[in-house]
């Protein structure tokens, strides 16, 4: 007899602050604004003559450096500036937020505060916005020059900052209609391009949906849940999106989904959404997939997590919820690559259809595995979607996104990914899109070696290692799923560690953070950008080659003596993340 579900809580989703540019600080009206804030970086150290002499007067204390705004501040509020920041004890760090004492003339906001920028790079910058987010009271109007003559990168760090750290997840309760966001309005004076801007809130966009999106509570979250706000995000911004039901999954040989949500009232699907770039992409925009696993909550199943365990669970589609970010944002920001997400969702519960220890499962193409461990679902469903991609998108480059193992957040923490590939180019361009974007991979190795721990007696593969005190579970990992990419060009992103998020810090919000949408965003614009007047600097040293292969169609393997046989010819080289989309994936780790 089916049970009826009772209604769901009323839940409220944040609001972020609306962000607006306004002229310079002398000539800002700044009526009803509740906070100034200017930036202020560290003392510059002591410098000696030429001759030996110390430039600085014995007994004088090291100042703050004022950077756009503090004069005009200072002017406007009648104080010595330096003296109150020493008095105030400002040292400029990145991130410290101090409200200097002054008595606020007609017009002018009530609260001055200085903001620590230290080196002013973007990273700093985005930390020193996020802790002025938190520095302002719910509701307050902020004024600031932290971003005046910062550049596009700064530009677009300041905002996100300030937006991220600004996120409040869904809440149910019978007066959450009643709570203002934490700020109703971020003004940014001085020389800010608009532009920057609104790439700035595309990209922040992006993460504040994949948080709502892993915040929300699982009794709520099923699959069709999840696919029904895949489709309304995909109609919203004209993208393509198809929804594969378990019908089809069964019929297509989708055996790891099947399986995987087959304990659940709640039956799997396979959401895909595309990103087709506008005109004047060109026909030879190289093709992205990207594959997030989508397990709406993961009780282990048969092989039953620890309480305590299962309380995140429901951030187990972190990675589907990055990707829907990250292709939801590609037109707002002009990626000119076509870009298709794939979500493999599924309910790991426990019930009488639950798939077993000990079962071999057929997944998509053909190959197989020996169940050892259903806690180890989020391979078997992602290993569906790479077969499928590989056989039926054609992608240029494969990149997966998951919370896959504990083994990866032990080894690296809750601050870093783990970056698996064996291609080097896609290696130093996702570690710069990681610079470029705060959200920080670490490169952890595939190593052939380990590939004996998953040989089964019975099936193609084992889906974890036989022998549990090898070690290396992420690698192990990683390994089972590049047996389903084909020789396709790929990059996993093991997200564990850092899609949670304990507390808060910097721009990083508690509970689901939304790692990996800026990050794939940040590489995406890298490979495929919008046209600019000027080449852009990548910020790493690309990776020299002989030369180029012969033209293809991209994504289209060669015969292995085919490409033996080749001999280089000389040519002029492309830019790095042209080369990258174009080139075959090398093989070895």
């Amino acid at each position: 007899m089916s049970v009826a579900k009772a209604a769901p809580p009323l839940l409220r989703r944040w609001t972020p602050p609306a962000v607006e540019v306004l002229p310079g600080l002398p000539g800002a009206d700044l009526s009803g604004v509740a906070v100034l804030a200017v930036p202020v970086a560290p003392a510059v150290p002591e410098a000696e003559e030429p001759n030996g002499a110390d430039t600085a007067a014995e007994g004088a204390e090291a100042v703050v450096q004022p950077r756009p705004g503090a004069a005009d501040a200072a002017v406007r509020y009648g104080l010595r500036f330096a003296e109150v920041c020493a008095a105030e004890k400002v040292t400029g760090s990145a991130g410290q937020v101090v409200r200097l004492p002054v008595q606020a003339p007609e017009g002018s906001p009530r609260a001055l505060y200085a903001v620590g920028v230290g080196s002013s790079s973007p990273q700093e910058l985005r930390r020193a916005a996020a802790a002025l987010a938190r520095a302002a009271r719910p509701g307050d109007d902020v004024a600031t020059t932290l971003a005046d003559g910062t550049g596009p990168d700064g530009v677009r760090a300041v905002v996100e900052g300030f937006v991220l750290a600004s996120y409040a997840p869904p809440r149910a309760g019978q007066r959450v209609e009643e709570e203002p966001p934490p700020a109703r309005r971020l003004l940014l004076l001085g020389a800010v391009e608009r532009a920057e801007v609104e790439r700035a809130l595309a990209t922040a966009g992006a993460t504040v949906l994949a948080r709502d999106l892993a915040a929300t509570p699982s009794n709520l979250k099923d699959p069709a849940w999840l696919a029904g706000q895949a489709r309304e995000v995909a109609l919203a911004r004209g993208l393509e999106v198809e929804v594969l039901d378990v019908e089809r999954l069964r019929a297509e040989g989708f055996g790891g989904l099947v399986a995987v949500g087959g304990g659940s009232d709640s039956p799997p699907c396979l959401v895909r959404v595309t990103h087709v770039p506008g005109n004047g992409a060109g026909g030879d925009a190289p093709h992205v997939v990207l594959v997030g696993k989508g397990i709406t909550f993961d009780s282990g199943g048969l092989s039953l997590k620890p309480r305590e365990s299962m309380v995140p669970m429901k951030t187990d589609m972190s990675g589907a919820a990055a990707v829907l970010g990250a292709v939801a944002a590609c037109g707002a920001l002009g990626v000119r690559a076509r870009v298709t997400a794939l979500l493999p969702l599924a309910e790991n519960a426990l019930g009488s259809s639950s798939y077993r220890p000990g079962d071999v499962v057929t997944h998509y193409g053909g190959r197989t595995s020996e169940v050892a461990n259903t806690d180890a679902e989020g391979r078997m469903v992602m290993a569906d979607a790479l077969a499928y991609a590989d056989a039926h998108l054609d992608p240029d480059v494969l990149v997966d996104v998951a919370t896959l193992t504990g083994a990866a957040s032990l080894g690296l923490g809750k601050r870093h990914g783990a970056l698996f590939t064996a291609d080097e180019e896609l290696a130093a361009a996702f570690l710069a899109a990681a610079d470029a974007s705060g959200e920080r991979l670490w490169r952890l190795p595939l190593v052939d070696d380990y590939a004996p721990l998953v040989d089964s007696a019975i099936a193609d593969v084992r889906q974890v290692s036989a022998d549990s005190d090898a070690g290396g579970g992420a690698i192990v990992a990683a390994l089972f799923l590049r047996a389903f990419t084909g020789d396709r060009r790929w990059v996993h992103l093991d997200i564990a560690g850092p899609a949670r998020a304990d507390s808060a810090e910097h721009e990083v919000t508690r509970g689901a953070t939304g790692f990996g949408a800026r990050v794939l965003l940040a590489w995406l614009l890298a490979l495929a950008g919008p046209p600019a007047p000027a080449p852009r600097a990548s910020g790493r040293a690309a990776r020299t080659t002989t030369g180029r292969q012969p033209a293809r169609k991209p994504g289209v393997r060669r015969p292995a003596a085919e490409a033996a046989e080749e001999t280089p010819q000389a040519a002029p080289e492309e830019p790095a993340p042209r080369r990258a989309a174009r080139s075959r994936r090398r093989s070895g780790d």
